[in-house]
C-alpha cells in the first residue's frame, strides 16, 4: 500500500507527491524520460561517496556524516550508457510514499531515461553549480535541470543530503530513508545543509579533476532555503537561487550577494509565505522576485514532467510539464550566465513574450 508520510515540515514546506488522484492503470507500463538537454555540448557523470570524520551525523549522531552527490559537466568524449536515474531499490522507497501512482512496476523511476554517460570533463576550471533538492527528495530529482546546465558548459553537483531523502543508496547496498521527516525543526535541516555544502566544497578538489573558481547555488523547497544561508556562511559561493522554497528561518540580516526567487503564484508579494516578505529586503545586492503561473511546488524539479508520464499530474498545475521545465532551466540558466559568466541577460530584466507565464515583482 502506497502512503504519503506528512510531517510538520513536509506540510510547512509545501511537498508535492506526483499526483493527487490516479487515473485507470495503464496497460502497459510508462516510458519514462527526461526532456533532452538544451546545450549543444555533449555531458557525462560521476558519482561521489563522502563521508566526513571530523563530523557526526546531526539525525544519527554515533555515526559519521556521509553524503551521495553526482556531478554531471560536458565532455568531449561520451561513451558507455546513460546513467541510471535512480536505482532500483531506491525507486520502491520512493514510490512507497507517493500518492496517486498508477499500479506500475516498483523500479520504474530506475528506467527513466537520462542522457550523460562517461567521460572526462572537458576541463577542471568549469564553473560550478551546486543543486539542493526539497526535503524528502531524492538529489536526482533535479537531474534534468543538472544535464540541461551541464549541456551548457557548466559543472553541476546535486547532494545527497542523508536521512533527509526518501531514499539514498551507497555503494556497499546500504539504503538509508528519511529519518529527519521525523522532525519539526526545518532550520536544524538549513543549518545541516550548510555543513553539507561547505564539506562538498572541500573535497571535491580531491576527488575530482574539477578546480571551480565561480560556483552558485541553487535550491528547490528548503534547498532554496538553504541556498541563502550557504551564501551567508561560504565566501566560495557566489551568487545563490531559490526555486520556491520558505525560507527557514526568514533572513534578518542583509545578504550582500546576487539572489534570485522563483515560485508559484503562492509566492507573490503579500502572498501566503510571509517569510519572501520578510526576506525581500534583506536582498541588499542583485536581486529578483519571479512568480511562474500555472505552476505549483515540484514544478520547478523533474516530478512535473514524469508525472505526465504516469498518467496523472501535480496538483494545481495547469502548465505542461514541459513548458515548467523550460521555464526552469531558461531563468536558471540565465541567473547562472550573468553571474558566473558576466554575460549580460535579456531575459532578467523585464517581462517578455517568450515566457509570458513570469510576471516580475519589484527589482
Amino acid at each position: 500500500m502506497r502512503r504519503t508520510l506528512l510531517t510538520t515540515v513536509a506540510l510547512s514546506i509545501g511537498l508535492a507527491t506526483l499526483g493527487a488522484t490516479a487515473t485507470a492503470a495503464p496497460a502497459a507500463p510508462p516510458h519514462l524520460a527526461l526532456p533532452e538537454p538544451s546545450g549543444p555540448l555533449p555531458i557525462a557523470h560521476t558519482r561521489l561517496h563522502l563521508v566526513d570524520h571530523d563530523r557526526p551525523d546531526p539525525w544519527v549522531p554515533h555515526q559519521r556524516r556521509e553524503l551521495m552527490a553526482t556531478v554531471w559537466y560536458p565532455t568531449a568524449h561520451p561513451s558507455g550508457h546513460a546513467a541510471q536515474y535512480v536505482t532500483p531499490a531506491e525507486s520502491r522507497e520512493i514510490l512507497n510514499h507517493l500518492e496517486g501512482v498508477p499500479d506500475v512496476p516498483d523500479d520504474i523511476l530506475s528506467t527513466t531515461r537520462t542522457h550523460a554517460r562517461n567521460g572526462p570533463p572537458t576541463s577542471t576550471r568549469l564553473p560550478l553549480v551546486v543543486l539542493s533538492p526539497g526535503f524528502s527528495h531524492p538529489r536526482a530529482a533535479l537531474t534534468g535541470l543538472a544535464e540541461d546546465l551541464a549541456s551548457r558548459g557548466y559543472a553541476v553537483a546535486a547532494i545527497g543530503h542523508n536521512h533527509e531523502s526518501r531514499a539514498t543508496e551507497f555503494p556497499d547496498g546500504r539504503l538509508t530513508t528519511c529519518i529527519a521527516c521525523e522532525t519539526d525543526d526545518p532550520a536544524k535541516v538549513v543549518r545541516n545543509r550548510v555543513d553539507d555544502v561547505a564539506f562538498f566544497l572541500d573535497e571535491l578538489p580531491r576527488t575530482t579533476p574539477l578546480r571551480p573558481d565561480r560556483i552558485a547555488m541553487v535550491g528547490h523547497s528548503i534547498g532554496g532555503a538553504s541556498a541563502a544561508q550557504v551564501l551567508h556562511a561560504d565566501p566560495r559561493v557566489s551568487a545563490g537561487l531559490n526555486l520556491d522554497g520558505t525560507f527557514f528561518p526568514a533572513l534578518a540580516q542583509d545578504l550582500n550577494r546576487p539572489f534570485m526567487i522563483v515560485g508559484t503564484p503562492e509566492h507573490r508579494p503579500h502572498g501566503t509565505d510571509e517569510s519572501w516578505d520578510t526576506s525581500w529586503p534583506h536582498l541588499t545586492d542583485w536581486r529578483r522576485w519571479l512568480t511562474v503561473s500555472g505552476t505549483s511546488h515540484s514544478s520547478f524539479t523533474d516530478f512535473s514532467v514524469l508525472s505526465e508520464q504516469f498518467g496523472v499530474g501535480l496538483p494545481d498545475e495547469p502548465l505542461d510539464g514541459h513548458r515548467t521545465a523550460q521555464i526552469t532551466r531558461d531563468y536558471v540558466a540565465a541567473f547562472l550566465d550573468h553571474h558566473l559568466r558576466a554575460t549580460p541577460q535579456p531575459l532578467l530584466e523585464g517581462p517578455t513574450n517568450t515566457y509570458p507565464e513570469v510576471t516580475f515583482h519589484h527589482h
